[in-house]
């Protein structure tokens, strides 16, 4: 789940996104609408309008998901006459990670299928960036993740092999001063894998 808010670009609008799904409907009621999959009637996500009557926003873009954010924004559901609650995974989505192993792709020149040590489980990552290497610290977006620019990380193949999640460069994590060249951010080695990386505000 990943929630949105910009009121310069799209107004007093609090956007969760839940899912992607096809053939999308939506209800309203009062100031909040429903959207969900009019096949399946799975929620795939809520607009909140007049979102800044309902709490205070410090966002422009991607809002952390909280444990008090999650009660209030379910609190604003069953004022608004909605009975489904809402859930999410609250662990970071940004963590320090290791490279175990980098082994060639098999169907790619530039593309490299790395296994990374998040902390709590390793991840088979394919990842393109000349640079990467096994015995290196990295960051991390783990499948979840909504990166600065809005892209939100998923489980996807890459020419024919799994990939969960995504190594980071600098430019990607949004940090100041980050090198334009293509290429992963390396870490020192004080950094401990699977602590959450903090991205700048």
């Amino acid at each position: 789940m990943n929630v949105f808010y910009n009121r310069e670009g799209i107004g007093d609008t609090l956007i969760i996104m839940i899912k992607d799904m096809e053939h999308t409907a939506f209800e309203k009621k009062g100031n909040v609408a429903r959207i969900y999959d009019e096949k399946t009637n799975d929620t795939t996500g809520y607009n909140i309008f007049g979102a800044s009557k309902y709490m205070e926003i410090d966002a422009k873009g991607p809002v952390k998901l909280t444990e008090a954010l999650m009660d209030k924004l379910n609190g604003i559901l069953a004022e608004n006459g909605f009975d489904e609650k809402l859930e999410a995974d609250l662990s970071p989505k940004f963590v320090v990670g290791y490279v175990k192993e980098k082994v060639k792709h098999p169907d790619s020149d530039h593309l490299s299928i790395c296994q990374v040590d998040v902390g709590n489980e390793t991840l088979q990552i394919v990842c393109g960036a000349p640079n990467v290497e096994a015995g290196q610290k990295v960051v991390v977006a783990k499948v979840g993740a909504c990166m600065p620019n809005g892209m939100i990380i998923k489980d996807a193949s890459l020419r024919g092999v799994a990939s969960s999640g995504m190594i980071c460069s600098a430019r990607e994590l949004g940090l100041p001063n980050a090198p334009q060249k293509k290429g992963i951010l390396v870490l020192d080695d004080e950094y401990e894998v699977g602590r959450e990386f903090p991205l700048p505000a």
